[in-house]
């Protein structure tokens, strides 16, 4: 069965900071491009963050760049998002997402795997 679920979400205080994990089964994120997307509450999706199949590249949005930082540990299948100096406007519901070809699109659909999202709530 595939799956990624995603797990590290709480609650904090801005400047604080919190690490996602995102745990795939059933399919290897070596072959894929792995995602993490976010859904602040009454707004649309927001595409975060990217790293290529092989880990060597990675992108990010204008508004968290500098502060997070994605990565792949490929022998545990696991997708990472370290947040640092969290602000309130980072509060929202986090998806990973994979595909072999998509990355940096805010659509989760256009995503081949996708997880249940983990909420982070940052309080100021």
């Amino acid at each position: 069965e595939v799956q990624q679920v995603e797990s590290g979400g709480g609650s904090v205080q801005a400047g604080g900071s919190l690490r996602l994990s995102c745990a795939a089964s059933g399919f290897n994120i070596t072959r894929y491009y792995v995602s993490w997307l976010r859904r602040a509450p009454g707004k649309g999706l927001e595409w975060v963050s990217s790293v290529s199949d092989g880990g060597n590249s990675t992108w990010y949005a204008d508004s968290v760049k500098g502060r997070f930082t994605i990565s792949k540990d490929n022998a545990k299948n696991t997708l990472y998002l370290q947040m640092n100096s969290l602000k309130p406007d980072d509060t929202a519901v986090y998806y990973c997402a994979a595909d072999p070809w998509t990355r940096l699109r805010p659509y989760l659909d256009e995503y081949r795997y996708r997880g249940q999202g983990t909420q982070v709530t940052v309080s100021s």
